[in-house]
């Protein structure tokens, strides 16, 4: 990674978007974060595909805010598998992987992944920490409704997610 740069940032961090954990007995962190914290699940995924499985949990409209992925070890160095930063435009997640790439910092995916079906780009930190930055998560309004398994649309690049939207994922008009 090259040294600091005067150019401005091309994207701006709006929020901490979701941290997802890796926990040793995903059923006992499930009932804590729901029955003790009030987080209501939005999606799980089979150990089929992810070992240990993954539970999607929210605390507002965002599809998921905390996530869990099981079977971790007690002996494992760190409980953090990764956490993610929103941005306020897809451009900028755009600019956001151009500036990675600038400044040499490996991307380790990008484009979309499954539930929530935000559009991102993950990379990690100095330390290795992985870090995500997206644009677009679904949104879970009162009456609970969260996109069935069969509207997601994996993809491994930007450019895929863009062109191979889910159902009701609306680009924006015009970018700020």
């Amino acid at each position: 990674m090259s040294g600091t740069s005067d150019a401005p940032l091309q994207f701006q961090l709006r929020k901490l978007g979701h941290v997802v954990l890796n926990v040793t007995d995903i059923e006992r962190s499930v009932r804590f974060y729901t029955e003790v914290l009030g987080l209501a699940i939005s999606d799980r995924y089979p150990d089929s595909m992810v070992p240990g499985g993954m539970v999607f949990m929210r605390c507002n409209a965002d599809h998921h805010g905390v996530a869990l992925v099981g079977g971790a070890r007690k002996s494992d160095p760190s409980s953090l598998n990764h956490f993610a930063f929103e941005v306020a435009t897809l451009d900028e997640v755009f600019r956001a992987r151009a500036w990675l790439r600038k400044h040499g910092v490996p991307i380790v995916f990008e484009g979309r992944r499954r539930a929530g079906c935000q559009i991102a780009v993950e990379f990690q930190d100095p330390d290795g920490n992985n870090l995500e930055v997206y644009w677009g998560i679904d949104q879970v309004g009162t009456n609970g409704y969260v996109r069935p398994a069969s509207e997601w649309r994996q993809a491994r690049t930007l450019e895929d997610a863009v062109a191979n939207l889910p159902p009701g994922q609306r680009l924006p008009l015009y970018s700020t």
